[in-house]
């Protein structure tokens, strides 16, 4: 490690001039592995076309948010004159932007911390571990917070001069959302609505880096909406910690905010609304229902359970019941024909039963959603649950395989096998050959690159089905 990097220095509110420009550069080829570039001319070497300065290389672990927040950080960069590389090799400088949510991102982030420093090249940290445990890291190592992403510029340059920063405060303002930004993809626009949450869920580590709910204007999201679709974007997502808590701190609420947004959306953009937790949106379903089937907007919701099992989640301070939340989704297949739920659960937490945990596998047999993400119990530090017993790993692998089977029994897409759709085509499948095409209700298309262009809408037959996706032939 180079001897300039021994000493820390503190950087907070001297954001550079360039991020107050309101600049939005889209890139030309998706990101790769994490890692955003904004390629044209450049795209053959891995470099962004804004060279001459520092190479930087751009890493993202985490939630959509996260991926934003990187977009943001990248365009902030390439204003300031650095280039931002996909290559290791070519990188002068290191930036990680971190995941706290289990165990496994955060060991991944130190490891590529530790692999970075022993270049002797400047490495920083961004993102939800070093504002949760800044301890966690050796000092050298640069730290931006998660409300210090505007400085991004001036955190990098002051690393390469070797003198690593902490811009760690958090001066409870939001970033402006017209900050320069290089998307990943120049389709797809991710737009946060609002940073942290209302929840105190046990388990739960982000809470400690994002903070409370603090959401941005409906005015302010509406009008980043209308510039990003006038630059080309044909689908906006809209991130967050909790879409469904959005506006209850300035008086405001997501469906609000939805109908807001529809009014101005271009006919041939897609809206998707982001995670949203059961308790936010049980009292607003009716309107949640109307917008999602307006044919701008996917018919699909993320909505996480987590247990089916009420003592767990009373344990977890999930602040709902079973029933609450199969009242909700219930209503929401009701009110929107067709419409996809994901949801999520956790094996193993401190206080599941046998009989607990045969209750969550009830709940997703008897409901069949299409998209589960499974994960074990990770006793995150600092969390309430950090203290409670853990399940021992022999049962906690039992549960979790068990309860992968069981997503696995059952077809999720077989009856759209034989029937036409419109699909929209804004992402590239990891393949290589086909296009990831997303139906009216979210159901991942695989497309023939060479027959459908990115960032169209065409129709497409299905003409076969797996668990995770379905394959589309274009109709000429």
């Amino acid at each position: 490690r180079q001897q300039s990097m021994t000493t820390t220095t503190d950087i907070e509110d001297a954001a550079p001039a360039a991020a107050a420009a309101a600049v939005s550069v889209a890139a030309t080829e998706e990101a790769l592995q994490y890692e955003h570039v904004a390629l044209e001319e450049g795209a053959r070497e891995g470099t962004s076309r804004v060279a001459g300065g520092p190479r930087v290389l751009l890493r993202t672990f985490g939630c959509a948010h996260n991926f934003s927040d990187s977009e943001y950080m990248a365009g902030v960069l390439s204003l300031a004159g650095f280039a931002v590389t996909t290559q290791w090799e070519a990188a002068d400088v290191f930036i990680f932007n971190s995941c706290t949510v289990k165990n496994p991102s955060q060991d991944s982030i130190l490891t590529l911390v530790e692999k970075a420093a022993a270049t002797g090249k400047p490495v920083v940290v961004a993102g939800c571990v070093p504002q949760g445990s800044p301890l966690l890291f050796k000092e050298g190592v640069s730290l931006v917070g998660v409300e210090q992403i505007h400085n991004i510029a001036e955190i990098v340059k002051q690393a390469t001069l070797g003198r690593p920063q902490r811009a760690l405060s958090r001066p409870g303002t939001l970033h402006s959302l017209d900050l320069p930004k290089v998307r990943a993809n120049p389709f797809i626009e991710i737009v946060p609505i609002s940073v942290g949450c209302l929840n105190a869920c046990t388990y739960c580590k982000t809470k400690a880096a994002r903070g409370k709910l603090h959401s941005w204007p409906v005015e302010q999201i509406v009008q980043r909406i209308q510039h990003v679709t006038a630059e080309g974007v044909r689908e906006v997502r809209l991130a967050s910690e909790d879409t469904g808590a959005y506006g209850r701190d300035i008086g405001s609420s997501l469906p609000a905010l939805l109908h807001a947004i529809i009014a101005v959306l271009p006919q041939h953009v897609m809206l998707r609304v982001g995670m949203a937790n059961p308790p936010y949106i049980l009292e607003h379903v009716d309107s949640l229902c109307d917008v999602l089937q307006h044919p701008n907007v996917f018919s699909f919701m993320h909505v996480p359970v987590q247990s089916g099992s009420d003592s767990v989640l009373h344990h977890m301070r999930r602040q709902y019941t079973v029933a609450d939340f199969e009242t909700l989704v219930n209503k929401l297949k009701a009110g929107v024909p067709g419409i996809s739920i994901a949801t999520d659960f956790i094996c193993g937490y401190p206080t599941e039963s046998e009989e607990d945990f045969e209750q969550t596998c009830a709940l997703l047999m008897r409901h069949h959603f299409p998209v589960v993400n499974i994960s074990q119990m990770y006793h995150r530090p600092g969390t309430a649950a950090a203290a409670l017993p853990k399940i021992s790993s022999t049962v906690l692998k039992q549960r979790s395989r068990r309860l992968v089977s069981l997503f696995e029994s059952y077809n999720t897409y077989d009856d759209l096998v034989g029937t036409r759709v419109t699909v929209w085509a804004n992402e590239r499948a990891t393949d290589g050959k086909h296009l990831a095409a997303h139906t009216k209700a979210f159901v991942q298309v695989l497309v023939d690159a060479g027959e459908v262009e990115l960032g169209s809408e065409v129709t497409v037959d299905v003409v076969s089905a797996s668990k995770w996706s379905v394959v589309g032939k274009r109709v000429r």
